[in-house]
């Protein structure tokens, strides 16, 4: 981390959806670093118990607003080097449920805050892609300049953002960086609620002896990525001097791919060493999900090649660090 430390050490970094799931590990590495950090967070999806750990820190500073509202990107992007933009309305079923608000969130919202980083004289923006945009592309491993048609609002709205980026950098010489998420998991990953990722879900069902429902048969695949990995990419989105790098976008994944039954057998492989019990919890079957590509593969060549990454986590590695911390805070009775 000095190599990181050296760059951003006083730079004042604001992160979006910084009380989230990616956000709030991104506002505490920061903070480690000896960054200035401000958070700008509706507490929509966000967690106040997420900022507990900095919440106090001399160098981090909470806003409660709205990226929808147009005066508050400005009031955040006052000052800063350089924006980490994670807030966004997330899933898939929730943007076919309520694709309105999904719009307004991940594409108003982008694009305020993109005007506001502007007006702002903002280094550089950093913004949370998906691995949606691949949309209906059967080829695997996913490349960054393939992408298919989209299958879902949520996949429309995160490919309007890369190409609001490119838009913005070619008129108004904006530097941007977009990652492509693969199926992050890992510490404060939400476990509740109706849009919750699969692992913290099954995570929290195994700990209570249910039965996690698998939709589909479980062959369907996904690169897991581990948040240690997401770090590591915002972190070098935001202090790479290659001028080859800016104006891009990455796939932010590991570059495996493991099947939900193998998922669900690692889990339980895990959390069987803290409750022998939960080996012997049943699996069971669905109905396929709406909207759902059936596999998921990265290439992370162009993030090694470009920016030097390198992940820290396959994804048995980053399973068995997040069970340990699911089972040290998670309440299942709760």
């Amino acid at each position: 981390m000095t190599e990181f430390q050296e760059k951003l050490e006083n730079k004042r970094i604001l992160v979006t959806g910084g009380a989230g799931f990616i956000g709030s590990n991104l506002c505490e590495t920061l903070i480690g670093l000896n960054a200035k950090v401000v958070c700008l967070d509706n507490f929509a999806t966000g967690h106040k118990h997420n900022l507990e750990v900095i919440k106090n820190h001399e160098n981090f500073k909470l806003i409660e607003g709205d990226i929808r509202n147009l005066e508050t990107c400005h009031k955040a992007c006052e000052d800063v080097d350089y924006v980490l933009h994670e807030a966004a309305l997330g899933s898939v079923p929730r943007s076919l449920a309520d694709p309105i608000t999904s719009n307004e969130v991940n594409i108003s919202g982008f694009l305020n805050m993109l005007v506001a980083a502007r007006d702002a004289g903002v280094k550089r923006f950093v913004y949370a892609a998906s691995s949606s945009t691949y949309g209906d592309s059967e080829k695997l491993p996913k490349v960054e300049d393939e992408i298919g048609k989209p299958l879902s609002p949520y996949a429309i709205t995160k490919y309007v953002n890369e190409l609001y980026a490119d838009i913005f950098q070619d008129t108004y010489k904006l530097d941007t960086i977009g990652l492509r998420y693969f199926n992050v998991f890992g510490r404060k990953q939400d476990p509740n609620g109706a849009y919750a990722a699969v692992i913290p879900k099954f995570v929290m069902q195994f700990m209570k002896h249910e039965s996690p429902v698998i939709n589909g048969d479980g062959t369907y695949s996904r690169d897991f990525t581990y948040i240690d990995n997401v770090v590591q990419m915002n972190l070098r989105a935001i202090t790479s001097e290659n001028e080859k790098a800016v104006n891009e976008v990455y796939n932010t994944a590991v570059g495996d791919r493991t099947n939900l039954v193998e998922l669900t057998q690692l889990l339980k492989k895990h959390l069987s060493e803290f409750d022998p019990e939960i080996a012997s919890v049943e699996v069971k079957h669905g109905p396929n999900r709406a909207g759902d590509i059936p596999h998921s593969l990265a290439s992370v060549e162009k993030a090694k090649e470009l920016m030097g990454y390198n992940p820290s986590h396959r994804i048995d590695d980053g399973l068995k660090e997040a069970v340990s911390w699911y089972w040290e805070n998670l309440d299942p009775d709760a």
